[in-house]
C-alpha cells in the first residue's frame, strides 16, 4: 500500500481506502458491476408479489438491531400459550424472491459470500436498494418472509417447530442498547415501543423466554464467552473514541431466538432427506492445551474433550476473575477453533456445533448479509414446495469450503480495520502512559490490552519476565494505521 497523508483526508476516508484495499488483496469485489447495476434497475421496478402467502402482518413484529443498521434480516414476537409455554415466530428476508440463482446478484454474492462490516463503511454483500430497501424488513412495510414458528414449554424446551412463507409488517424498528436499557428499567419510556399498543408486554415475554432458552442451552454445555469488541465511534467523518460493545439482554433475545429458529430448520431439512449446509465447530484439536490452561489457573479439565467442563471452568473464572475473564475468553477461542461451513447429506452422521452445544444448526437468518443464509433458504423454499433440492451434496460441499474461506478472510479484514482506527485515534497519543494488562507471551511477541480503551498492542521493548494476567503501565511508542499496528514499551 501506498502511504496515505492523514492531513489531506478524513478518518472516514482513510479507512475506507484501507478496508478497500484489503478487500481487493483477500479476492472480494468491493464494487458492483455494470451486470448487477443493470438487473438492479429491472428489480426496483417489480414489487414483491404477495400471492399464496399466509398473512401474518397484524402480530406484534419489531426488529432489534445496532443503532445504525440498516439491513435488517428478522423480526420477531412471542404468544403466550394456555399450557404455561411460549410460542416464537421468527421472519427472515425473503431475499431469494429476488437474488435468483445463476443470475449477476447471485455471482457476485457468491464472490464474496458476506458483507463486510468496517468502522464508517459497510461493504454490502448486495446492493442497497436490495438490503436497506426491498430486501429489508423495514419499519412499516410490508414484506414476503420465510417464518419460522417455534413453541416451547415453560421450562424453554421445544415441543413444536414449522416453516411457512408469510407476508409480514415491521411495526418498530428497535436498538439493543435502548431496549436493554428500557428492560433493566433504566430508561423509563422508549417511544417506539409505546406507540405500538401491546408491544411493551410482547417484549417482556420475549426476554422472559430468552432468557430460559439461555439457561437451557447453559446446563448443556453451551459456552458463554465475554470478548472486548471495540466500536468506533465518529462525528461526522472524524474518529472520536473506541467504545468497549458488550451484549445485554436485548441481545439475548435476538442470539437466542436465532439460535433456536437455525437449528429448527436444520433439523427440518435434515427430517425432508435434503441435504444441508451446516455450521458447525468441531470437537477441539488443542483440547490438551486447554486442559493445561485450565491447569495453570487451578482448574482440573477430563483428558477427552467435554463441553459441560469446559463450561463449568469458564464459569468459575468469570465470578473468581471477571477482570481478566475476557482475556481467558480471547485464549480458549482460540484454542476452540473457528467454525466452518460443511455439506451433509442426508442419512449422514451429524456434526454438531461445539461451542453451542446443539447438534443441529444452519445459518439461515440473516440472508441479507451472508450467502449461506441464501442457500439454505433456496432449500428450505423447495422442501416447502415439494420441489426437488436445488443443490446437489457435491456442489453443496464445494460452497460450504468457499463460504468458510470468505468467512475467515472477511474477519480478518474486520479485525484489521478494527485496529487500524484504533491506530488512527492513538496517533496523537504518542509518549502517554496507559495502565496495560498482559494478554499475551510467546516467541511471536508480548501483548498488552491496555484499560482505558479497548486497544491491544504489541510491546517491543522492557517486556522481558513479564507474564500473562500481569498488571503494567506502558509508553505508546508508534502507530501505524495501514498494518493496523500499535508499539508500546513497558
Amino acid at each position: 500500500m501506498q502511504p496515505l497523508d492523514p492531513k489531506d483526508q478524513s478518518h472516514r476516508e482513510i479507512l475506507k481506502r484501507i478496508a478497500r484495499r484489503s478487500l481487493i488483496d483477500k479476492g472480494f469485489e468491493p464494487e458492483f458491476n455494470g451486470a448487477v447495476q443493470a438487473e438492479i434497475a429491472a428489480v426496483a421496478s417489480y414489487p414483491q408479489n404477495p400471492e399464496n402467502l399466509t398473512d401474518l402482518r397484524n402480530l406484534l413484529w419489531c426488529s432489534i438491531d445496532n443503532d445504525d443498521s440498516r439491513d435488517l434480516d428478522q423480526l420477531t414476537v412471542a404468544e403466550e400459550l394456555p399450557n404455561g409455554g411460549t410460542k416464537v415466530y421468527v421472519a427472515i428476508a425473503d431475499v431469494d424472491s429476488v437474488v435468483k440463482y445463476n443470475t449477476a446478484l447471485d455471482a457476485h454474492a457468491h464472490k464474496n459470500t458476506t458483507s463486510i462490516y468496517t468502522p464508517g463503511t459497510v461493504f454490502a454483500m448486495l446492493p442497497e436498494r436490495l438490503s436497506t430497501d426491498l430486501t429489508s424488513l423495514n419499519y412499516n412495510e410490508e414484506r414476503a418472509a420465510i417464518v419460522v414458528e417455534m413453541s416451547f414449554a415453560s421450562d424453554g424446551r421445544l415441543s413444536t417447530y414449522s416453516h411457512s412463507r408469510a407476508l409480514v409488517k415491521n411495526h418498530a424498528k428497535l436498538a439493543y442498547d435502548s431496549v436493554a436499557a428500557w428492560l433493566d428499567g433504566t430508561l423509563p419510556k422508549l417511544d417506539a415501543i409505546e406507540r405500538v399498543p401491546g408491544l411493551a408486554a410482547n417484549l417482556r415475554l420475549q426476554d422472559s423466554i430468552a432468557q430460559k432458552l439461555k439457561a437451557l442451552r447453559h446446563t448443556r454445555g453451551a459456552l458463554y464467552f465475554e470478548t472486548l469488541r471495540a466500536n468506533p465511534i465518529f462525528d461526522g467523518a472524524t474518529l472520536k473514541d473506541l467504545a468497549a460493545d458488550t451484549k445485554n439482554k436485548a441481545h439475548d433475545i435476538i442470539e437466542d431466538f436465532m439460535i433456536a429458529a437455525n437449528s429448527a430448520t436444520a433439523v427440518f431439512l435434515q427430517s425432508k432427506h435434503f441435504p444441508v449446509l451446516k455450521r458447525v465447530v468441531k470437537t477441539p484439536k488443542d483440547w490438551d492445551r486447554i486442559v493445561e490452561l485450565a491447569a495453570e489457573k487451578g482448574y482440573s479439565l477430563p483428558a477427552r474433550a467435554d463441553v459441560l467442563s469446559l463450561s463449568e471452568f469458564l464459569d468459575s473464572e468469570k465470578l473468581a476473575h471477571p477482570e481478566a475473564f475476557a482475556d481467558l475468553s480471547l485464549s480458549v477461542i482460540k484454542l476452540i477453533g473457528p467454525g466452518i461451513y460443511i455439506a451433509e447429506a442426508p442419512g449422514a452422521p451429524t456434526e454438531g456445533h461445539f461451542g453451542l452445544a446443539v447438534d443441529h444448526y444452519s445459518h439461515s437468518t440473516a440472508p441479507n448479509r451472508r450467502y449461506p443464509d441464501i442457500i439454505t433458504q433456496r432449500l428450505l423454499k423447495a422442501c416447502l414446495a415439494g420441489q426437488k433440492p436445488p443443490y446437489g451434496y457435491t456442489e453443496l460441499t464445494a460452497l460450504a469450503l468457499h463460504c468458510t474461506v470468505k468467512a475467515d478472510e472477511a474477519k480478518k479484514i474486520e479485525r484489521l480495520l478494527v485496529k487500524s482506527a484504533a491506530a488512527l485515534l492513538m496517533e496523537n497519543m504518542i509518549g502517554q502512559r496507559f495502565n496495560a494488562i498482559i494478554t499475551g507471551a510467546s516467541d511471536k511477541g508480548t501483548w498488552v490490552r491496555i484499560l482505558e480503551l479497548p486497544v491491544e498492542g504489541r510491546v517491543v521493548s522492557g517486556y522481558q519476565g513479564k507474564k500473562v494476567g500481569q498488571k503494567i503501565i506502558v509508553t505508546l511508542l508508534s502507530t501505524n494505521a495501514q498494518r493496523g499496528f500499535i508499539d508500546f514499551e513497558a
